[in-house]
């Protein structure tokens, strides 16, 4: 069975169509700058690279082109052979706990919430209504980047202001990145050989998370209402005092919005190191001695320690350790500086080991550690097939 796993974001849509029998890539790319001048899409098959630069006024002509290309370059041999659909969501607030068919009830629901995420969730709706018009006999899936985390406790997922605030306008903590996550915790089963573990997952890269997972279920995430809290990022600055924004809106004449998007945008890595939001690029700075990005990368490091650390003592204990995503898959240099400062809790890696990892499942913890240390690459568009698989053959 075929199924494409959608990432559609304002202004492009990446793909990925699985052979889903064996859970296996067929044809991958994206569609850049949708709506804008110097339109264009890639697509990857077989070995072979296709850029193209197109007219893509909105969205529905990129889906369009994609599935005539899909059908022309012979990928698949009819649009029927596409059983499914499966679209990125990113907030689905505490409505959606799992993924779910997209009909019409669902598209009211999701409208009803997008402000919670402005930026991202308008453009996956658009995705869905693009591919429910070309592909009408396909079924159509919503995965949330949020439904994962919707284990937490109160404890957890509560904060410490008015009760109100909760109850009448829906602030609580979300979380992100909950299909990585959750991925990270289905290959820590299968290395384990068990469904009883105590998972730190550490999705970093230009954006991150970080989770605590206990038995396959989300304890706690460090993202909250938004996407800018948590450990320092590229650009997001992560957990601040909020009374920062009052004030910076008072020095600068800026408004609350304004001052948010200095965060979101200008911040983390880029406002620290003056330079970059690309670790790669900061750290070549701090082999220059660059005294601001060494202050940016040694930060960086110490918000991600901060949290394993913390989620350590939450799950009384750690099994496993996993770094994913961008940073975490390719940087051996900020795992090694994560790890060095996490010896007090027994945990250890082999340098060799995490100096020659590349590209696959990777243990990296050294015979003395307390503690299992391994990288994953993660793979959202995978887990979002195999929701879009189990819902059509329910």
């Amino acid at each position: 069975m075929k199924i494409l796993s959608i990432n559609a974001g304002s202004s492009s849509l990446k793909f990925s169509l699985f052979n889903m029998d064996y859970e296996t890539v067929i044809a991958s790319g994206q569609f850049e700058r949708i709506g804008i001048d110097g339109s264009s899409y890639t697509i990857k098959f077989n070995s072979e690279k296709i850029t193209q630069e197109v007219e893509l006024p909105t969205h529905l002509e990129a889906v369009n082109i994609l599935l005539e290309k899909l059908v022309s370059l012979d990928i698949i041999k009819s649009l029927y052979e596409i059983h499914g659909v499966g679209h990125r969501i990113v907030q689905g607030k505490d409505i959606f706990k799992e993924s779910v068919v997209v009909n019409d009830a669902v598209m009211e629901k999701l409208e009803t919430i997008k402000s919670f995420a402005p930026l991202h969730n308008p453009a996956n709706m658009l995705g869905i209504e693009a591919f429910r018009k070309a592909l009408p006999d396909a079924v159509q899936v919503a995965v949330f980047d949020t439904a994962f985390h919707q284990t937490m406790d109160e404890v957890a997922y509560l904060y410490p202001v008015p009760y109100k605030w909760y109850k009448e306008y829906g602030v609580r903590k979300y979380g992100a990145h909950g299909t990585s996550h959750r991925y990270i915790a289905s290959q820590v089963k299968k290395i384990l050989g068990t469904s009883e573990y105590r998972l730190i997952s550490c999705h970093v890269g230009n954006g991150g998370s970080i989770s605590a997972i206990k038995d396959g279920k989300c304890v706690d995430t460090s993202m909250g209402f938004t996407p800018l809290a948590g450990i320092m990022m590229g650009t997001r600055s992560g957990d601040i005092d909020s009374s920062i924004i009052p004030y910076v809106m008072e020095q600068e004449g800026k408004n609350a919005s304004e001052v948010i998007d200095d965060l979101n945008r200008k911040s983390g890595l880029l406002g620290l190191s003056k330079c970059s939001s690309d670790m790669r690029d900061v750290l070549a700075k701090c082999s220059e001695n660059d005294e601001r990005s060494i202050v940016a990368k040694n930060k960086y490091v110490r918000r991600i320690v901060d949290y394993i650390a913390e989620y350590y003592v939450l799950l009384g204990g750690a099994d496993v350790l996993v770094f994913t995503a961008g940073v975490g898959e390719n940087n051996s240099l900020i795992r090694k500086e994560v790890v060095e400062k996490l010896e007090c809790l027994g945990i250890r890696i082999d340098d060799i080991l995490n100096n020659s990892c590349s590209g696959d499942i990777c243990k990296i913890s050294s015979d003395d550690s307390k503690v299992l240390v391994y990288v994953i690459p993660t793979n959202e568009e995978l887990m979002i097939a195999r929701d879009t698989l189990n819902l059509i053959n329910r």
